[in-house]
């Protein structure tokens, strides 16, 4: 496969216009909203390793498997680190499961 000028150049323009695209989008969200939208974006980062994975099976030279591996490896620290901040926010909402001294042991005791 042949890079040409060109080729560069659009990659390059698509690659900014989803860094701007993102930045604006998760700047424009309630900060309510931040930790939802993080559990929801592991479905993204699940397709970003599945695309790792794929640049990682088609790589030639060492340097493409090093990235490929590397792309593979950061997608899938995300993907896990999304479900721990995704448990540690529904644990927030969940009842606590200490029960408070019975009252009747109390009085037993003196």
């Amino acid at each position: 496969m042949i890079i040409t000028s060109m080729t560069f150049i659009i990659a390059l323009y698509i690659f900014m216009l989803a860094a701007f695209t993102g930045y604006v989008v998760i700047s424009r969200v309630p900060s309510i909203l931040h930790t939802p939208l993080m559990s929801g974006s592991n479905f993204i980062h699940g397709i970003v390793v599945v695309g790792a994975l794929s640049a990682l099976l088609s790589a030639t030279t060492l340097a493409e498997q090093i990235i490929g591996f590397l792309g593979v490896l950061f997608g899938a620290g995300n993907v896990m680190g999304g479900y721990v901040v995704t448990d540690r926010m529904l644990a927030m909402f969940k009842p606590s499961t200490t029960k408070p001294a019975n009252k009747s042991d109390e009085k037993s005791a003196s």
